[in-house]
Formats: C-alpha cells, sequence, structure tokens
C-alpha cells in the first residue's frame, strides 16, 4: 500500500515538474500557401528541424505547403479554431482582423530594402504587432520580406495610361485593389493557385508580384513583359497563435527565437534573388521594361492619404515615412 502511495506521490511530482517546464511533447502545424520549392517552404523546414533539435524533441514542427490545409482567408481563420498554429501570410489578409498593421504593404509606402529593414526593427513594427495580438490573441513572431511587385502582362506598361481597362490579378485583400484602381484598371480577385491558368487562358490579361515569385510560379512562360513598377513592396509575416505558443512552455522563447532567425535568412535571400533575376529574365527572352514610378507615385499618393479610408492613421503613415 505504501509502495502504491508512494508511485503515485512520485508521479504527480512528475507531472507538476513536467508541466512547470513545459517539457511535454507538442506538435505545431505550420500551414501557407507556396510551393515546395520555394524559399518560403525551404526556410520553414529549417525552422522546424532547428526546433526539434533545440528542444530535444519536446516540439514538432509540421509544414504544410501550397495551400494544403486551405488559402490566405482559411489559414487565417484557421488560428482562431485552432486547425492550424503557425501560418506565413500577408499583412494585407491581416488587414481585415487589424487595419494598421496593413500600412506596410500600401502602394508605395516602402522605399525599398534599406527602409523595410528599419522597419522591422522599429518600435512602429512592435507597436502595430501589439495592436495585432489585442485583436486577435494571436502574436506575430516575425517579418519576413517578399519583395518589390511588377506587373506583367503581354505588352509594355510604361506609364498609368497603359493600364487603363487592364484585367489584372491580384490577391483577395482590399489594399491590393488601390492601384489597380488609381491606375483605372481592372482589378480581379483570384486565388494564387488558379493564376497560371488564368493567364494562359486570358481570363486575365496581367498579374503582379516579385520577380522571384514571377520566375517560381512561371508566368513569365504566358505573359512576355514583365513592367518593373514596383508599386508595392510587400511583406509577409509570421503568426503564432498565442494559445499554440502557452503550450509550449519554457520552449516557447526558442521557437520565437527560431521563428525570427528563419524570417532573417528567408528575407536575404528573396532579396538577393530579387537583384539578381533582371538578368536572368533577359536571359529568357523575357522583355522587361524599366518604369519612370513618378506617374504611378502620383496617382496613388491622394488615396493614401485619405484619412478616413485608409486603415493607418496620420501618426502612423509619418512614422513610417520618417525611419
Amino acid at each position: 500500500m505504501i509502495g502504491r502511495l508512494f508511485k503515485a506521490a512520485a508521479l504527480a511530482a512528475a507531472f507538476a515538474m513536467a508541466s512547470a517546464g513545459g517539457v511535454f511533447a507538442a506538435e505545431l502545424k505550420w500551414a501557407h500557401v507556396y510551393e515546395e520549392g520555394s524559399d518560403y517552404h525551404k526556410w520553414a523546414l529549417w525552422a522546424a528541424e532547428q526546433v526539434k533539435e533545440k528542444t530535444d524533441g519536446r516540439v514538432t514542427i509540421n509544414v504544410y505547403p501550397a495551400s494544403s490545409l486551405g488559402k490566405e482567408v482559411e489559414i487565417n481563420e484557421g488560428l482562431g479554431i485552432g486547425s492550424v498554429d503557425i501560418i506565413y501570410t500577408g499583412p494585407s489578409f491581416v488587414e481585415r482582423y487589424y487595419g494598421p498593421i496593413a500600412i506596410s504593404d500600401y502602394p508605395f509606402i516602402m522605399r525599398g530594402w534599406d527602409h523595410w529593414k528599419s522597419y522591422r526593427e522599429s518600435d512602429l513594427f512592435k507597436d502595430l504587432s501589439a495592436g495585432y495580438r489585442d485583436a486577435t490573441g494571436h502574436s506575430v513572431m516575425a517579418l519576413v520580406y517578399y519583395g518589390q511587385r511588377h506587373v506583367t502582362s503581354n505588352f509594355p506598361i510604361l506609364k498609368p495610361e497603359d493600364m487603363k481597362g487592364l484585367k489584372i490579378r491580384v490577391p483577395n485583400s482590399p489594399v491590393m485593389l488601390m492601384f489597380p484602381n488609381a491606375v483605372g484598371a481592372n482589378p480581379t480577385p483570384m486565388a494564387f493557385s488558379e493564376v497560371y491558368l488564368a493567364l494562359q487562358q486570358k481570363v486575365v490579361d496581367a498579374q503582379e508580384n516579385p520577380l522571384p515569385t514571377i520566375k517560381f510560379k512561371k508566368f513569365y512562360e504566358v505573359q512576355s513583359n514583365i513592367n518593373l513598377t514596383g508599386h508595392l513592396l510587400n511583406s509577409l509575416l509570421i503568426i503564432a497563435s498565442d494559445s499554440a505558443m502557452d503550450k509550449l512552455g519554457d520552449d516557447a522563447p526558442v521557437v520565437e527565437g527560431v521563428l525570427k532567425e528563419a524570417s532573417a535568412n528567408v528575407s536575404d535571400a528573396i532579396h538577393q534573388a530579387e537583384t539578381d533575376l533582371i538578368g536572368w529574365f533577359r536571359d529568357q527572352d523575357v522583355q522587361v521594361n524599366e518604369v519612370d514610378r513618378k506617374p504611378f507615385q502620383d496617382a496613388v499618393l491622394p488615396k493614401l492619404t485619405d484619412w478616413d479610408k485608409v486603415p493607418y492613421t496620420k501618426e502612423q503613415f509619418e512614422r513610417l515615412q520618417a525611419l
């Protein structure tokens, strides 16, 4: 009898110690919409390996690419219902939950790579991340560079008038409509996985994405021109649900640290690829057109500073511009 009581007490003590120390195994699902061969997926797999190693196997991350657990809207919703634990997602998709965090994705609001890095480390980004957490109960782990978006088409686009009436695919988010609307185009929201076929079948006339995405998704096979509009400098967010992180106990800071390291590594890789690809596309006989961006910027500016309609404040806009 005493032996059984001793064993029960020992098990209870071990359970308490394990709970306090966060040593129970946890299995997390990381979902995203990018293909298996993309840098985003490769670095997510690297992060999963690092987490497993650094936690001695207590935390396992399974990565689900290519919309296998849902498209952008669905994986954002999945954080709330527990069907996913970590996601890559764009600030423009997060805007529906907390508007100001989408500020970095608005047209011509970011000045380039160095400005983006300053924003990543800024108090403004920390404040916006805190606002998102207050609104959703999920935490922004890191900011990831996605690149400058350019318009592809089957003819040169050199001035805003060239886009008048153009049926252009855009992601299904409000911020993505601003640029095409400002220049008189016809924006057509469509899931990422459907774009190639839509271009091939001429359901849409054009699309817009960063150069690494244009290469990886092979949009250049069905579009003859890449027009360097650089109208958006996009980011991704790595977001984890607080309920998932709470399960990790003392391992939570380890996971967060690895996610930040992965985000920095993939950002550097994407920026380097973006730098190298103009020459690569020209070698493939794709027409790459340099564009005077000022007329496009002038068309968009009134919309960027219409404080009654944009989701960010004048103060947030000025803080971003001052970085």
